[in-house]
């Protein structure tokens, strides 16, 4: 196993989702979680105690902090373009929470900044990294379904007012089930099949309010201010076509998450917000679907792996999987289903992204 000197990374944001990210980050001999932080100090010291971080900081010092060379983003949307500008100008690379900023400019500008600073910029999901999906990436790439010609992404929910303890920003801007989820399937698409060209759909928001019925918050009522209910369709590069529903308006439905068609094989792809299967194939002839044992590690929540890999990446000089390219084009892609609802027209996808490299079949990390 590759002896390598721990990079020291710093996590920003104590709320909902980091504690599995101090679990996981916690797990890698090639990370050092050498602090943490949030605007409300004692909740900081609260996640430093519980996990065995060595100091509970401001954002200010943790980023002051020259040992630090990864700032982990677990803030809200809203703040993830502040918090990762702020960690590149302080000279530390960035690996955020999706989605990568609110905006294509704010997007665009976290990707120039990295780039002209010669750091790494990294985003959120990692979840493509586990077993299942890199599973599927594998029987595409070895040629088990042929050319690959269609795909469709459903991810249909009521909502997170019913379990989130602070769930107001999914229904502002930045919010809603393109912005929340839509990375998840975007990313795993864009990692088995490639980069979209463009884009059409429509969009609605069905409930202008929302009352909130888990705690501390209950009963409180939110005003919803974006679309909750996106149906589009994708062309990608290499010329397959994608259709894709993401709601908070559905109350209940039985449609898969991923599938994958392709000219020789038709592939279901486990749950993209999740790193583990199952993954079945059912190939040009057969009568029934064949479930395919996964191949690789990481398939149960390892929220943090992409953390690892660009630690990995910073120590080896090689390129870091969950890119700040492959983060800004699911976010214009993101933007030009709202553009094309909006519109009612196709909408052309200006950037575009290599495929992440797959990992090697073995791989546990360090």
């Amino acid at each position: 196993m590759m002896d390598v000197k721990p990079v020291k990374i710093g996590i920003v944001g104590c709320g909902n989702i980091s504690g599995i990210y101090f679990k996981i980050c916690k797990s890698f001999r090639v990370l050092d979680v050498a602090a943490c932080a949030d605007l409300i100090p004692e909740r900081a010291q609260a996640k430093a105690t519980e996990h065995g971080i060595p100091r509970a900081c401001s954002v200010k010092e943790l980023l002051a902090d020259p040992a630090i060379e990864i700032v982990v983003n677990l803030t809200i949307p809203a703040a993830h373009y502040g918090v990762a500008m702020a960690a590149l100008e302080a000279g530390k690379s960035t690996h955020g929470e999706k989605p990568l900023a609110l905006t294509r400019d704010e997007g665009k500008r976290l990707v120039e900044t990295a780039r002209r600073n010669n750091l790494r910029l990294g985003s959120a999901p990692d979840t493509f990294l586990g077993g299942g999906i890199q599973t599927c990436r594998k029987l595409i790439d070895d040629g088990w379904i042929g050319q690959p010609v269609a795909a469709e992404a459903f991810m249909t929910c009521h909502g997170h007012e019913g379990w989130h303890p602070d769930p107001e920003f999914y229904y502002k801007v930045g919010g809603g089930p393109v912005f929340d989820m839509g990375p998840y399937y975007l990313t795993a698409l864009v990692s088995l099949i490639g980069p979209v060209k463009r884009v059409a759909g429509m969009a609605k928001t069905t409930f202008a309010e929302r009352r909130i019925t888990s705690k501390p918050k209950y009963g409180a009522v939110v005003k919803v201010d974006i679309p909750t209910h996106v149906t589009g369709v994708m062309e990608f590069a290499n010329g397959a076509v994608g259709t894709m529903i993401m709601s908070f308006d559905v109350w209940g439905a039985q449609l898969p998450r991923i599938e994958v068609h392709g000219s020789e094989a038709s592939l279901l792809v486990p749950d993209p917000n999740g790193f583990g299967g199952p993954v079945r194939i059912r190939r040009a002839g057969e009568k029934e679907w064949q479930e395919v044992p996964l191949a690789f590690g990481f398939t149960e929540n390892s929220r943090g792996l992409g953390v690892a890999d660009m630690a990995l990446a910073i120590r080896t000089g090689s390129p870091h999987r969950t890119s700040g390219d492959l983060a800004y084009h699911v976010l214009d892609v993101i933007h030009a289903f709202h553009d094309a609802a909006a519109a009612g027209r196709h909408v052309e996808v200006q950037s575009a992204c290599e495929r992440p490299a797959p990992l090697p079949l073995g791989w546990r990390g360090l």
